[in-house]
């Protein structure tokens, strides 16, 4: 009897997943089971970083508790193991969530393929987006460029609603390899599950989403909803959050303290950059890498060993800058950065030490516990002034001056800086005004490793000259 394949990858839930109502609807056709599979990549798994790894680990031991302890997790390659697995049971199909990553593309293609020689074929539906990449595009079928017309065609091309909940699912039986275990790691990760997506996403429309137009720029009040890292993996869906925005925004504004339609429009339009940056990169796939625009002429950048030492004082939170050292400490510390923080600390690695965005990419990518391609390097080229729609490159934060105004009281600072905990109000972000004592002895807080106001000069004359 044919049984049907859910191959779950970034969609670890049961909830609002329509590959898996297709698996199920297909295999109670057949009045056959339906196997949960996830395929651990060896070659991913050396390579991805530890925060990453040790929470897909217990995302999906989660996932394997709620399919009643049943996950079949194989090792190997997807493009052998999946067309196994149906040989296996005698499936005619594998249903799965599109893939839209350059890697992801090609191991489908190469999976289509090999199963299509047994008799089987992969079946993609869904994908991790409110709006699959390559679906919003201009009048002229032209896909957009900046993100302003982009969100305009993506709202008014709206999302399907959340796909039904699939009860009493029949799912089989099959030996499986187990989940590896995870590297160690030092950070303090999330709760990793579709349960605890699901909870933090209530908890934010409750306590969160009011006053989260201003809220969200603030570092020491973390008023994010913290959802980043369960959309990077897939425990809850975006159709999920729009259909729930939607109900509160037909109340907003009513009564104290419910969140205004500023709020739900700030919040939908963070969902509407995700699918942006993933819809470039599915038609600019080069851009994990490449630069989609060059400012700079080459000789503007650090190499050798000057870059290696920049690229090391910035990723120990030792510049002397409070605020980006602040932020750097929080991601080793946590696997996360607060948004605003990351805007400042890359456009410090990029304009005020002159290292290539890739390098700094590279670096999120191992800590980062909400690491997704497509949003970590479009976000990069976006502050590089690189990208499709990105800040022009000759906006450069001034680490200060972004401090002050979002970190006013120097919470931040002292949070993650302890060497900086007893200096009060703004003088967390200028300590170099205290005297030179602060800077004494060896384990102290470091003085400034550049100047901002001549690196910035220095990459407006590169920018110019890059123009010529």
């Amino acid at each position: 009897m044919p049984t049907s394949i859910c191959w779950f990858r970034r969609d670890l839930r049961l909830a609002d997943h329509p590959a898996l109502v297709a698996a199920v609807e297909a295999a109670r056709a057949d009045g056959s089971d339906v196997v949960p599979l996830y395929v651990i990549d060896p070659a991913l798994w050396r390579t991805a970083g530890a925060n990453r790894l040790a929470y897909l680990a217990a995302s999906l031991r989660a996932l394997d508790r709620s399919v009643g302890g049943r996950l079949v997790v194989r090792h190997g390659d997807a493009v052998d193991v999946v067309p196994a697995v149906a040989r296996e049971v005698g499936a005619r199909e594998v249903h799965v969530s599109a893939s839209h990553e350059p890697y992801g593309r090609r191991r489908d293609r190469a999976t289509e393929s090999a199963l299509a020689a047994d008799g089987a074929s992969l079946r993609s539906i869904g994908s991790p987006y409110a709006v699959s990449p390559g679906r919003v595009r201009k009048a002229d079928g032209e896909p957009y460029q900046v993100f302003t017309p982009f969100r305009g065609a993506w709202l008014d091309h709206g999302w399907r609603d959340p796909a039904p909940h699939p009860r009493s699912v029949p799912w089989a039986t099959l030996p499986s390899d187990g989940v590896p275990d995870a590297p160690e790691t030092g950070a303090d990760l999330p709760e990793a599950g579709e349960a605890a997506a699901r909870a933090r996403w209530r908890e934010f429309l409750d306590d969160g989403l009011a006053g989260y137009a201003s809220g969200r720029d603030l570092p020491a009040h973390d008023d994010t909803s913290r959802l980043s890292v369960h959309l990077r993996w897939g425990e809850i869906h975006p159709r999920t959050l729009l259909a729930d925005l939607a109900e509160v925004g037909r109340s907003a504004g009513r009564g104290s303290g419910a969140p205004s339609s500023d709020d739900v429009a700030t919040f939908r339009s963070q969902l509407a950059w995700r699918d942006f940056h993933a819809d470039v990169l599915h038609h600019h796939p080069s851009a994990t890498a490449r630069s989609l625009r060059a400012v700079l002429p080459d000789d503007a950048w650090a190499t050798g060993t000057d870059e290696e030492e920049r690229l090391a004082v910035w990723a120990a939170g030792r510049t002397g800058y409070p605020l980006v050292d602040a932020g750097m400490r929080q991601l080793v510390a946590t696997g996360w950065m607060h948004n605003r923080v990351r805007m400042v600390v890359a456009s410090f690695l990029v304009k005020d030490l002159h290292v290539r965005w890739q390098r700094g990419a590279e670096h999120f990518m191992a800590h980062l516990v909400d690491g997704d391609i497509a949003q970590n390097q479009l976000n990069w080229q976006w502050v590089a002034g690189t990208g499709r729609d990105a800040a022009p490159y000759f906006r450069v934060f001034n680490p200060v001056t972004q401090g002050l105004r979002f970190d006013p009281d120097g919470e931040y600072v002292r949070r993650w800086v302890p060497e900086l905990r007893h200096l009060d109000g703004t003088a967390a972000h200028e300590p170099w005004k205290v005297g030179p004592s602060l800077f004494a002895s060896d384990d102290s807080y470091p003085e400034r490793v550049v100047d901002h106001a001549v690196e910035r000069r220095a990459t407006l004359d590169d920018l110019h000259r890059g123009r010529g």
